[in-house]
């Protein structure tokens, strides 16, 4: 076993502890060891660390901005979720990090909360057309049906003609609209060669 395999085991190891006592102390109320995590050299301990900050409305701004930027996805990926509930994190740049599953989240996030400001409706139809992750691009159409801002309508169209997972999601996605494309859109959706997007389309007709 080489050097760096027992140092990750070692890290390994050593993150089930602490995390296992900071969940632990959070469950009795003492959120202590959760804000010491946030300097962790460990990040998966400093990825805990925001998850129980943030469920219990404790994750101040300072700490959103520097785990947004932590060099660890696992980090980013923890903000994109707290995302959803502190709506004071922004979403752009996590809307735009590297790393895919990070994206996949902050999508979610910016339909749940209903985010619709700072240029998230144009980089959530970008997602939808161009990312080159199908579950990014899954999310961000189902985003863009949650929103139901008119201009990412077209991007949402565009979808429709993705693969079966991601025309599902945008048929789904339609919903909000009623015009004679997004009509167009669902008849051509009737006769699809998926049956859950026949089903979507199906669904939403018999609904007008």
């Amino acid at each position: 076993v080489s050097d760096d395999t027992r140092a990750s085991q070692s890290l390994t190891q050593e993150g089930v502890q602490v995390r296992k006592e900071m969940l632990e102390a959070a469950e009795v109320g003492n959120y202590s060891l959760a804000e010491v995590g946030l300097k962790s050299h460990n990040p998966r301990v400093r990825a805990t660390s925001i998850s129980v900050l943030s469920k219990n409305g404790l994750l101040n701004e300072q700490a959103c901005l520097e785990a947004s930027e932590d060099l660890d996805p696992l980090v980013r990926r923890s903000v994109a979720e707290a995302a959803t509930t502190i709506l004071t994190i922004p979403l752009i740049n996590l809307l735009q990090d590297p790393d895919f599953t990070v994206v996949e989240i902050s999508c979610w996030a910016a339909g749940e909360r209903g985010d619709q400001g700072d240029g998230v409706i144009q980089i959530l139809s970008e997602i939808t057309v161009g990312h080159e992750d199908a579950l990014c691009r899954e999310a961000a159409v189902a985003a863009l049906g949650a929103l139901g801002n008119p201009d990412g309508l077209q991007s949402i169209l565009v979808a429709t003609e993705d693969i079966a997972t991601v025309r599902r999601r945008a048929i789904l996605a339609l919903a909000p609209f009623d015009n004679d494309e997004t009509k167009k859109a669902l008849n051509k959706a009737l006769e699809d060669r998926d049956w859950q997007v026949r089903q979507a389309a199906e669904d939403l007709v018999i609904e007008e």
